[in-house]
């Protein structure tokens, strides 16, 4: 090597960036290159001061257009979505997935398309059918809103085929690991330990439900007088009207149904999807925060609907809101627990739903 190539060596500078901080043109990997092949700035200058270089560092590759440089970041040109591998699927901690924007904006989409597709049910029946005491008996048959149930499958599948573009090979299985509706990696032993898991968090569940509505039952006694509560409390609500008009038959497909759709459907979009989008943009505390309040409000759009006074939407929201809350920051807490796995979490949802049925079946026969 001779002199001249020691010091060329020597004076290497290596710059910052594979693209041109003004204009994102990709460097070409030359030795000792100093100004961008395309907009002329002087890569050296600004790799070096991390400035804007004055103009007589710019050389001109075409006829001026404009006496102002554009603006420009010293970070690269973001890089296109990297798309998960079946490998990486099962290891997801670090991954950056969907944003809060797709989280609760495809959160929001589900619920919307889910009400339409059964209000458009309801307006066609209607349509054709001209005896409103047939329509009543019909609407009110406890097997008809089992059946209607169903469409629930709606908040599974509208988060299955968004995800399909984070995915490599976006097939169904890839798709249910990635929201973690999987048992891969289980052995026997482990799928019976997410069970138990899943049943004594829905006991846990309904323990807390009742001691919170319990509570916030006595604070608004206390604020709003026992009449006020009372009255609502004793308002026979939907859930109320089903059970009072069902069998033990209609009962035990209502807790088939809650375990097999209910839990499932509303875990993969609130946890799968939701909470794992808004945790990794949000971090861990704000993203199960604000899952719970999303869940808590799309569960209560009834009672924004025709309030009979400022007092009785207040209390009901009240009564209504915090148990819906408690259980969400409970499945929302099991979600991170099990590392993001729905086992234990549909499990405990579905119980939970189906032991609040039983109960309050019970409760009713008894009277």
């Amino acid at each position: 090597m001779n002199e001249k190539d020691k010091i060329d060596n020597s004076n290497e500078i290596k710059l910052r960036w594979s693209y041109c901080p003004i204009c994102g043109t990709k460097i070409p990997e030359v030795k000792n290159i100093k100004f961008c092949t395309k907009c002329g700035v002087d890569l050296i200058y600004i790799n070096t001061h991390m400035r804007m270089p004055p103009r007589n560092n710019t050389i001109s590759l075409g006829p001026r257009t404009s006496t102002t440089y554009q603006p420009y970041s010293f970070r690269s040109p973001r890089p296109p979505r990297k798309r998960l591998s079946q490998e990486n699927l099962l290891n997801l901690k670090e991954e950056k997935l969907w944003g809060s924007f797709a989280s609760i904006g495809m959160t929001a989409a589900a619920f919307l398309l889910m009400n339409s597709i059964a209000i458009l049910a309801v307006i066609v029946f209607v349509f054709f059918s001209f005896n409103l005491d047939t329509i009543y008996d019909i609407l009110a048959n406890p097997y008809l809103i089992i059946f209607s149930s169903f469409i629930e499958l709606i908040l599974f599948i509208v988060p299955m085929l968004y995800i399909g573009k984070y995915l490599k090979k976006p097939n169904l299985n890839n798709r249910l690991i990635l929201l973690g509706f999987t048992v891969k990696g289980f052995n026997n032993k482990r799928i019976l330990k997410e069970i138990l898991i899943g049943f004594g968090f829905a006991i846990l569940g309904v323990f807390l439900v009742f001691c919170v509505s319990f509570l916030i039952e006595v604070i608004l006694t206390v604020i709003f007088g026992y009449e006020i509560v009372h009255d609502i409390l004793g308002t026979s609500g939907e859930v109320d009207v089903l059970i009072t008009s069902s069998d033990v038959l209609t009962i035990f497909w209502l807790v088939i149904i809650m375990i097999l759709i209910i839990g499932t459907s509303e875990e993969v979009l609130f946890r799968g999807f939701l909470q794992k989008g808004l945790v990794r943009s949000l971090g861990k505390n704000w993203g199960i925060l604000i899952t719970a309040l999303i869940f808590s409000s799309i569960h209560l759009i009834g009672i924004f609907l025709f309030p009979e006074s400022l007092t009785t939407f207040l209390v009901s929201l009240l009564l209504n809101f915090f148990p819906f809350f408690a259980i969400s920051i409970l499945l929302g807490l099991l979600y991170n627990w099990r590392k993001e796995n729905l086992i234990a979490v549909m499990i405990t949802h579905g119980v939970y739903n189906a032991l609040t049925i039983i109960i309050s079946f019970l409760v009713f026969s008894s009277f």
